[in-house]
């Protein structure tokens, strides 16, 4: 590695959308009226979450300011979890630049799981302190915390005291929100009254699977929480809603642009007189009007992606495939532009059903000896060396299995290359069983059986049987979960007839901690990556797509490859120069039709075999701890999702397929 400008964070500059420029970038208030017309909200849009959160940390550092010159406290309630980070990590380094102090400051802590045996396991609290609180010059006596280790009958006086302690202060000047894919703000879910006062409330099944996200396994009993009222938060006097991500997108467009009600709690934002401000990157602003159908809002700059996305959009609203749609079709739907431009309905329709269609093929790897002009993958060279790297020792199978073994058997040299253990999804049974096996298989073969693997199964087992809900597990225990993973990896690679010379465990460091929550990507990480791809240097790489992931590895995993990729770009390395990069995606989620560029067919026995390669990994069935409230197994998420895309195709009066693996390039260059 020559060079040590090393970017980690790529992957927040992947931008799927057909975003026009000037949807986000008004020129003047005009076109700010003009492409707001649908939000009900004063709304901010921005290229990164980054510059999001910079921005709403450099609002809480005004108002700050001005409490700070009046000699008045700043009261502001601050939630935990993921999305506030980047605006902390700004606050901080304002503060530790001299620009912010934090001695005026009071804060209350928005809402706390209950019940957590201290006021410091596994918290939203806890979480706050080690993003902002423990970085900054606050009087810890203006901390104050929704006590979560109370007893029940004392919990409507803790409410009531935290009520009276924001009075004391004159009410909150900042409330600064996160918002739940049911719109939830803080714990106030569908159905909370708007007029109610901080209280305990039940957690919805969403909810429950963000506290599972956060903190994993000790999160599964968390049923409760308390949190701040609708009514407290509606008078603050600056509310600030924030939104990263793509998985925010749907719940962030009910809320700005659909009349205030109870399914959507955040929609009551509307009714505040007081400041209310919405940011957003542009993927989670991806679903409002502006962003995913700017011709209902403005004249548009019509790109071929832009075209496709209109006319999918417009096969959804009439009900039509594509080539039965007509002139009126598009007058009636907001698309007179593009008659004026290509003179007819059919003019377009035959252009977006070829681009559809070519972006179907068997042959993911290029197929040879085959004019490639309007093929998704380039013929030559033949055979590729490609590598697929897999976030868990599963996402390969789960996400593109169908795909992998398709290039295995079109003779491709092709590696999966297994970023992280996996261990921390591994259940403690599975732990067992495989003790229960190694214990046996010790008494029946070994002539001495008290030996150092019988001392360390019984070690294993009394701190299995003495574990408490937090505790992390011993590095044993851990490498033990590792080892139950990489078997399972190598038995699906065998069953797929990979090598296992083919197959590569990176143990990214990042990862090893034993806990949901990992240690930042650095360069350590990204070594390890360059090091596989100098030595292979593949014609084709494939990444894990889907950076909303619940657990967050994917999105980090992605950022390695991207951080070792654009090393080699940077020392203009001559084998990346004829690499293509294509993103999949897994479990969770599946590219939006409109942005598919390769769409790789599956017939029923090979959407079999994927389900057979998916199902060797036994850890991860009922008993793997992201399976969350969905009660689909893994592979019936992963037919599903291809069943779904296959269809769609065939809507869109393509052929019919018995599903589709599909799959968006990156471009490098």
């Amino acid at each position: 590695m020559k060079n040590i400008n090393v970017k980690l964070d790529l992957s927040s500059q992947i931008k799927m959308g057909n975003f026009t420029p000037r949807c986000f970038k008004p020129s003047d208030s005009y076109e700010l009226s003009m492409v707001t017309r649908f939000e009900k909200l004063p709304t901010k849009i921005y290229e990164t979450a980054d510059d999001a959160a910079r921005k709403v940390a450099e609002s809480i550092k005004k108002i700050m300011q001005e409490s700070l010159k009046s000699k008045t406290y700043c009261v502001m309630a601050l939630p935990g979890g993921h999305t506030p980070r980047l605006i902390y990590e700004h606050l901080v380094a304002m503060h530790k630049a001299g620009e912010l102090s934090f001695s005026n400051a009071v804060i209350f802590n928005l809402c706390e799981y209950y019940p957590i045996l201290d006021d410091t396991s596994s918290s939203n609290m806890e979480s706050l302190h080690e993003m902002l609180l423990d970085h900054i010059d606050i009087n810890p006596d203006h901390i104050y915390n929704l006590s979560a280790n109370i007893p029940r009958e004392g919990i409507q006086d803790v409410c009531n005291l935290y009520e009276q302690r924001i009075d004391y202060f004159g009410g909150l000047d900042i409330a600064l929100l996160g918002i739940g894919k049911t719109g939830n703000i803080a714990f106030n879910g569908p159905g909370s009254r708007v007029n109610s006062k901080t209280r305990i409330v039940l957690l919805d099944s969403e909810m429950r699977k963000d506290a599972l996200r956060l903190f994993g396994n000790v999160a599964q009993n968390r049923t409760s929480s308390l949190t701040l009222g609708m009514s407290t938060i509606l008078e603050a006097r600056n509310i600030f809603l924030t939104a990263w991500g793509d998985e925010k997108a749907d719940i962030i467009k009910r809320t700005i642009e659909e009349k205030p009600n109870n399914d959507v709690m955040s929609s009551y934002l509307q009714t505040t007189n007081n400041n209310v401000e919405v940011f957003l990157d542009l993927q989670s602003s991806a679903k409002l009007t502006r962003m995913e159908h700017p011709w209902l809002v403005t004249s548009c700059k019509w790109t071929e992606e832009l075209i496709r996305s209109a006319i999918v959009w417009l096969c959804g609203q009439t009900g039509k495939p594509i080539l039965k749609l007509t002139d009126k079709d598009y007058r009636s739907n907001g698309l007179e532009e593009l008659l004026a431009i290509y003179g007819s309905a059919y003019n377009v329709n035959i252009m977006i059903f070829n681009d559809l269609q070519h972006t179907i093929t068997g042959w993911p790897g290029g197929k040879p000896n085959a004019d490639d002009t309007y093929r998704p993958e380039r013929a030559k060279p033949y055979p590729k060396r490609i590598i697929v790297f897999s976030p868990h020792p599963d996402d390969d199978v789960i996400s593109m299995g169908g795909t992998l073994r398709r290039l295995i058997d079109q003779k491709h040299d092709l590696h999966v290359a297994y970023e992280t253990s996996g261990n921390i999804a591994v259940g403690d049974e599975e732990v067992v069983r495989f003790l229960h096996f190694i214990n046996g298989f010790n008494q029946i073969f070994m002539d001495n059986q008290d030996n150092e693997v019988s001392r360390q199964y019984k070690a294993v087992r009394k701190f299995l049987n003495d574990k408490k809900e937090n505790t992390i597990d011993t590095r044993d225990i851990l490498t033990i979960k590792g080892l139950i993973r990489r078997g399972e990896a190598r038995t699906a690679a065998t069953f797929n007839n990979l090598p296992l010379s083919k197959v590569h465990f990176l143990d990214l460091p990042f990862y090893e901690t034993g806990r949901i929550n990992k240690k930042p990507l650095t360069i350590a990480d990204v070594k390890i990556v360059y090091e596989l791809l100098k030595k292979i240097q593949p014609h084709q790489i494939y990444v894990a797509g889907d950076l909303a992931d619940p657990h967050g590895t994917h999105k980090v995993a992605t950022n390695a490859v991207l951080a070792a990729l654009d090393l080699f770009k940077q020392e203009n390395a001559e084998w990346l120069k004829d690499c293509r990069i294509w993103m999949y995606r897994g479990a969770w989620a599946e590219w939006d039709i409109e942005h598919i560029e390769m769409a790789v067919p599956l017939s029923p026995e090979e959407l079999r075999n994927k389900r057979n390669a998916i199902i060797k990994h036994q850890s991860q069935m009922e008993s793997a701890p992201f399976l969350g409230n969905d009660e689909r197994l893994f592979w019936q998420r992963a037919e599903d999702r291809n069943r779904n895309t296959a269809d769609l195709y065939l809507k869109l009066g393509l052929a019919s397929y018995e599903a589709m693996e599909a799959f968006v390039e990156y471009k490098l260059f």
